[in-house]
């Protein structure tokens, strides 16, 4: 049985998720921890909780959602995980973050370019792994069947969508991401996005805007 702890971090209020087993292995996905006392707070629960991190995980190389890659790298040893096409993205850390006037530190290089079919395996659970571009070229989301959870970055939010403005991303490409690979879930699966409060399958079928225009 999984268990996800959120934090919500950086002045972008981005959602980091540490997904933890049944033994006490965790997988952080998105650390988006800005500054240090971020980056102390996700290292207090990791410890307090008496987790063993395995894998450094990305839904997408935006710089609000990779803040803490180098941090979380060099402290447990481990390398981002990321779809090859957001590579370009979070090569473009430093750049971007100058353009906000945001201090960052570049991310470490990828370990491991994840591809739709992959899993993540945690104790007795799997992290399955589906290609949705749109928000960004490369963005994916990690689905856990068996406890009908989607961690999802910033593809869908409750009442609205990841923005499509930004380089590599185009706002047809992400509804049909949506449609095509979240809405064939079943209603009652949980959505935690990059942003803001949890949501439903069913929910975003019924009330987003943006999708039943």
């Amino acid at each position: 049985m999984l268990q996800v702890k959120t934090f919500c971090f950086s002045p972008f209020q981005e959602n980091t998720y540490v997904v933890s087993d049944e033994v006490s292995n965790c997988v952080i996905i998105d650390p988006g921890c800005y500054d240090a006392a971020e980056e102390q707070e996700l290292s207090d629960y990791i410890r307090k909780a008496e987790l063993k991190p395995l894998h450094l995980l990305n839904t997408h190389g935006h710089v609000d959602h990779v803040f803490g890659n180098k941090y979380v790298a060099e402290t447990y040893g481990l390398k981002p995980e990321i779809h090859r096409k957001d590579l370009p993205v979070l090569d473009s850390l430093l750049q971007v973050s100058r353009l906000y006037n945001l201090k960052a530190q570049a991310s470490p290089q990828p370990g491991v370019f994840l591809e739709e079919g992959d899993q993540i395996r945690l104790g007795k659970s799997v992290l399955d792994i589906v290609f949705t571009p749109g928000h960004s070229p490369g963005s994916i989301c990690f689905i856990c069947h068996p406890q009908q959870l989607v961690i999802g970055g910033d593809v869908l939010f409750r009442d609205s969508i990841g923005r499509t403005d930004l380089p590599g991303g185009d706002h047809e490409t992400l509804l049909e991401s949506i449609r095509k690979k979240l809405f064939t879930l079943p209603d009652d699966y949980t959505v935690y996005p990059g942003h803001g409060i949890p949501t439903t399958i069913g929910h975003e079928k019924k009330h987003n805007p943006f999708l039943n225009s």
